[in-house]
Parts: structure tokens; sequence; C-alpha cells
């Protein structure tokens, strides 16, 4: 594993990325396979394609305003978009001279990308890093509207595999988990979001 670098469940037309909801928002949305009202086009929006990265963020579904688990898929064409006009949320100085220079980008971002700690099954942090990209509300009509091509909700499939690992059942949970494989990117494009080439 590098350090950075994207890792998904993908094929040749569509990556599968992951968020975490509230009931009345994450249910309508795998019921009708598109977000409804009350889901929200006016604020910035975090998607991300590990499913562990998820998991240990909304504590397997069971923290508060992330009790449904989504896994949506999107076109290459939609996350390479969003990829294309990312900023990251730091002043990486392998992209950016200085600072001053990250913060003018920053400032006028559509969308942010940040890596953070990849996790195990059992939540602990690993060297490797997950992307999180966030779509401010200049692209989620985008997102919402174009790039989504399915949406499952994964809740009752994370609480059956959070129960095997509870139960000591690792070998059992880890075979339930989706398959990510590495995402391969254009050079232009990682340099832009900081991943290893």
């Amino acid at each position: 594993m590098r350090m950075h670098e994207i890792r998904a469940d993908h094929d040749r037309a569509s990556i599968v990325v992951y968020q975490a909801y509230r009931p009345e928002i994450g249910r309508p949305a795998a019921e009708q396979g598109r977000f409804v009202p009350p889901f929200s086009r006016t604020r910035m929006t975090w998607i991300k394609p590990s499913f562990l990265w998820l998991m240990a963020r909304s504590g397997w579904a069971r923290k508060p305003g992330q009790e449904v688990i989504l896994a949506v898929r999107i076109s290459r064409e939609g996350w390479e978009e969003a990829l294309s006009q990312a900023v990251l949320t730091h002043a990486d100085r392998r992209i950016y001279r200085d600072s001053v220079e990250w913060r003018a980008a920053f400032k006028h971002a559509r969308v942010h990308v940040q890596w953070d700690p990849e996790r195990t099954l059992h939540g602990q942090p690993l060297d490797g890093r997950s992307i999180q990209v966030g779509l401010s509300r200049h692209v989620i009509d985008r997102y919402a509207d174009e790039w989504i091509l399915d949406i499952q909700d994964m809740t009752p499939l994370v609480r059956k595999i959070h129960r095997l690992v509870h139960d000591g059942e690792t070998a059992k949970a880890k075979a339930l988990l989706p398959r990510e494989r590495v995402y391969p990117l254009e050079p232009e494009i990682a340099r832009r979001i900081g991943a290893d080439v």
C-alpha cells in the first residue's frame, strides 16, 4: 500500500463512494436511487471510496445522524471531474509553493480533498491514507443529478459485518467487505490531489 493512493470498488465505467446519513435522508435515497429532500444541495457533502474508513467514522452506523450507510455508484467521468477541480485542505509543499498560494487556491475551491489514515477492520489507523472528497454547493447538482448511477443501502451488510467482528469471526467479516483496489489516475489529476504515481 502506497501512502497516498485511491483504493475503491470500481469498474470501467463507475466507482463506488460511501456516505452515512440519518434515516430520513438515507432511506429515501436508496429507495428512489437518487437524493431527494431533505437532502441538502446548499452545503458541502463528503464522499469516500474507503468502506472501512467510513465504518470507523460512523461507528459502524451507530453514531447519531450516521445510521444509514449508502453505497453510491457514480460515473468515473464525474469522479474525475470532481478531482480535476479539487484543492487539498492543507498546504502540501509538494503541490504549492507556499501557504499563500494554497490559501488563494483554497478560497475559490469547488471541491476539497483530504487524506486521512486508512483503517483496519477493527478501526485502527494504518500508515496509508484514504481520500475524502468534499463537494461544494457549486457541484452538488452535478453529483446528484448527473453522476449518480445507483444508490444501495449497505446498512444491513454493515451490521452483519460488525456483528462478525464483535464475535471474533474476522475471516468471515473480511470475506464480506467490498472489493477495493487501486484506482488509476491521470498524472495531472494525481499531482493535483497529492496522490502517489
